[in-house]
């Protein structure tokens, strides 16, 4: 260790790329998956909630121990409050009790104060989102708290241009197609910015519930799948970042999810099984000779509640 103290930020970023065995498409195609659950607080999200509020210090629009605000599905939240509770900033979060339990304790136990807005169902909607976004907006204004309001703050895309350097030096820059699925967009949108620095012809692909499929044109509906498909067309989506948007349902990617534990020991959440799901057309539309990019966003261990219900219902069948 340097003289200089280290603290756990300092671990986040650089998570290793694996390449999935078992999970396969039958052409032979090679899919490799970004190991994001080796952050800190097992989220990808930690990359972002770092950008965020050291760029906020580092302008003056967050001062020494000054307070912070966001509305969040919970992955967010749980690394804003790992980022939070090392700097010192004590945060408010706005969350609803759609999201897995694990990750609204996780926060907590890191030091937020939460305001828990209710669902429809335990189910994520167009106008739960809102509902969280202006409620946030009502503590920043009450208050004076720095709102970080992900789902337009641009700098957290420096994140993911660095996440897409990794990306490109850990596939020696062989990379046929990228797949990521869109909650705020800005995973997708800076990973795709940054790969195409290196490379203009790589295969985006962004991945949406299908049961609430506004970004190829389908009505906004109810979902399962935690922090994506926000309802309608975030301020950070644009219709050039992805060649192509994959449909996938919550019970396929949950489904999927449990395949990645049973067979890889990759243990994941639902977005994760989207994601998976969705690059595996790709392998097979790109063919025997391409390599596939996806994200294992976060771990499962956020989810046990909701995985152990899951599993229950499977046995009473």
């Amino acid at each position: 260790m340097s003289e200089k103290q280290q603290s756990i930020l300092e671990r986040v970023g650089n998570t290793s790329l694996f390449a999935l065995r078992k999970i396969v498409p039958s052409n032979g195609a090679r899919i490799l998956v970004k190991l994001e659950n080796e952050n800190p607080t097992g989220s990808m999200k930690d990359r972002m909630a770092l950008a965020m509020i050291e760029a906020a210090e580092a302008d003056g629009r967050l001062a020494s121990g000054g307070p912070v605000v966001e509305y969040t599905g919970g992955s967010t939240g749980v690394s804003l409050s790992l980022v939070c509770a090392v700097k010192g900033h004590p945060l408010h979060i706005v969350t609803s009790d759609a999201f897995a339990r694990e990750k609204l304790d996780h926060m907590r136990i890191l030091g937020a104060k939460l305001q828990v807005i209710p669902s429809d169902s335990g189910r994520m909607t167009e106008k739960l989102t809102k509902d969280m976004i202006e409620a946030a907006r009502v503590i920043a204004e009450a208050t004076g708290a720095f709102w970080t309001d992900q789902m337009k703050n641009r700098d957290q895309l420096a994140a993911y241009h660095a996440m897409a350097d990794e990306i490109w030096s850990q596939t020696d820059g062989r990379i046929d197609g990228f797949v990521q699925s869109v909650g705020t967009a800005a995973s997708l949108r800076g990973i795709t910015e940054g790969l195409r620095r290196h490379h203009d012809r790589i295969d985006i692909v962004a991945v949406e519930p299908a049961e609430s499929a506004v970004l190829s044109g389908g009505p906004s509906g109810a979902h399962k799948i935690d922090g994506i498909g926000a309802g309608y067309l975030v301020p950070l989506w644009h219709k050039n970042i992805a060649q192509t948007i994959e449909r996938v349902s919550t019970e396929e990617a949950m489904a999927m999810a449990f395949r990645l534990a049973r067979e890889e020991g990759l243990f994941a959440g639902t977005s994760t099984g989207a994601n998976v799901i969705a690059a595996l057309r790709l392998a097979n539309r790109l063919g025997p000779t391409a390599t596939i990019v996806t994200v294992m966003c976060d771990t499962g261990m956020k989810y046990l509640r909701a995985y152990g219900a899951k599993l229950g219902e499977s046995f009473e069948r």
